[in-house]
């Protein structure tokens, strides 16, 4: 498998002293993100997210399908990822799973799903016989550093922003619903989780540097890694912590602190995104309509 090139010796070192001037290579502040971009397609469930020059794209499918014998009342959600050689040199095709690709699959799977983020329950519609199955397909088109954080924000996105075809249920037989003939129906979200990657530097020398949302070049000179998956609520997810040099709680402790606030920042964003579409989607003015109604109602 080919390999990433690594940064030359004169990189590496202009790198280093800038950290010790409290500085980025790109100018950024240490716990700064880059530009976060976000766009949904005409079709529900699709998000395209750039972060810097990261760029990665979700698309959210639904079948109906049985359900796993030990769970008969949960439907179906699974994760997968795609790193084509596109997106890097070092990403071949037809070839096993690169670390990145498992790391990426590992931490989306344990932020998302085992935390709950979907309601499976909701899924059911005939239990231990039908049930919706619900897929997220994240492909990655430019890897610039930090995929997990956008990879994140993309599934999250595309998870609410998805519409599944509306059924009904007669007996033990389930008619589904065309687009045409009923408003889809959207999933039961139960909380918003978001990753947020930090990068550590300088332990050898005693002065710990904390950089958030590490560009490629970043990411290749770090010597240590965590990953904390929480909501804006502040309950933490998972925290991967894999490898590296080790990293004081206090300095941990403190990296969640600074997730719940880059979350609750994501999450006003993403919001913000999700009503444009709608208000986009809502030629007629009924949601509008609607919102307005219910706001007499409520005064």
């Amino acid at each position: 498998m080919p390999r990433q090139v690594e940064p030359s010796l004169n990189e590496r070192q202009f790198f280093t002293k800038a950290l010790t001037e409290n500085l980025r290579i790109d100018g950024r502040a240490f716990d700064q993100y880059r530009a976060l971009e976000l766009e949904f397609g005409d079709e529900y469930g699709v998000c395209d997210v750039r972060l810097g020059k990261t760029r990665i794209q979700t698309h959210i499918t639904a079948e109906v399908t049985t359900p796993l014998p030990d769970r008969p009342f949960d439907g179906l959600f699974t994760i997968t990822t795609t790193l084509s050689p596109m997106s890097s040199p070092t990403f071949a095709a037809n070839t096993p799973p690169s670390e990145t690709e498992i790391l990426l699959s590992r931490i989306l799977e344990k932020t998302l799903r085992r935390s709950g983020a979907l309601d499976t329950e909701s899924l059911c519609l005939i239990a231990g016989s039908k049930v919706w199955s619900v897929r997220a397909d994240v492909h990655v088109l430019s890897h610039d550093g930090n995929l997990v954080d956008a990879a994140c924000v993309s599934v999250m996105a595309a998870l609410q922003h998805f519409r599944k075809p509306d059924t009904s249920t007669e007996g033990e037989a389930v008619t589904v619903y065309t687009l045409a003939e009923r408003e889809p129906v959207p999933l039961s979200i139960l909380h918003h989780p978001y990753c947020v990657t930090f990068s550590f530097y300088g332990a050898d020398e005693g002065d710990e540097v904390v950089l958030c949302d590490a560009s490629l070049v970043e990411e290749q000179l770090q010597e240590g890694v965590a990953t904390v998956g929480i909501n804006r609520h502040g309950e933490v997810c998972q925290i991967a912590k894999l490898g590296g040099v080790p990293v004081d709680a206090v300095v941990l402790l403190n990296c969640v602190q600074v997730a719940l606030v880059k979350v609750k920042e994501i999450s006003a964003f993403v919001a913000e995104k999700l009503e444009e579409d709608a208000r986009r989607r809502d030629k007629g003015g009924v949601i509008a309509s609607l919102l307005s109604a219910e706001n007499e109602r409520g005064s």
